[in-house]
């Protein structure tokens, strides 16, 4: 299975970006969980947002809480990152993941979760 992440660029504080990923070599089930992460220079990859699948949670992290939104389309074997009102902190490399199961609400923010992960695509914002 392979994720394939794209979207990224340069913008200023206050634009937008949508970063999409497409699986292939497995297609997806509308149980699946699908999720971002990224990591900025110097620190950790942090969870972004999650999705649970149909009839799932989406969840978010408190910093992009009202400005992301994260959405799938399991026909296409695609999910998406909308962002707006974006900040310099949002500065990063934006990674897709997926696990082949729903995973449970308090373990979402925990990397080690997800089963595949993409290469990444560098979100830059400038102040």
């Amino acid at each position: 299975v392979q994720l394939q992440a794209s979207g990224g660029g340069l913008v200023q504080a206050g634009g937008s970006l949508r970063l999409s990923c497409v699986a292939s070599g497995r297609t997806f089930s509308r149980s699946d969980t699908m999720g971002w992460f990224r990591q900025a220079p110097g620190k950790d990859r942090e969870f972004v947002a999650a999705h649970r699948g149909s009839g799932g949670t989406t969840v978010y992290a408190d910093p992009v809480k009202g400005r992301f939104t994260i959405s799938r389309d399991n026909a296409k074997n695609m999910m998406y990152l909308q962002m707006t009102s974006l900040k310099y902190e949002d500065t990063a490399v934006y990674y897709c993941a997926a696990a082949s199961r729903r995973i449970i609400l308090s373990a979402l923010r925990d990397s080690l979760q997800y089963d595949y992960w993409g290469q990444g695509t560098q979100v830059t914002v400038s102040s």
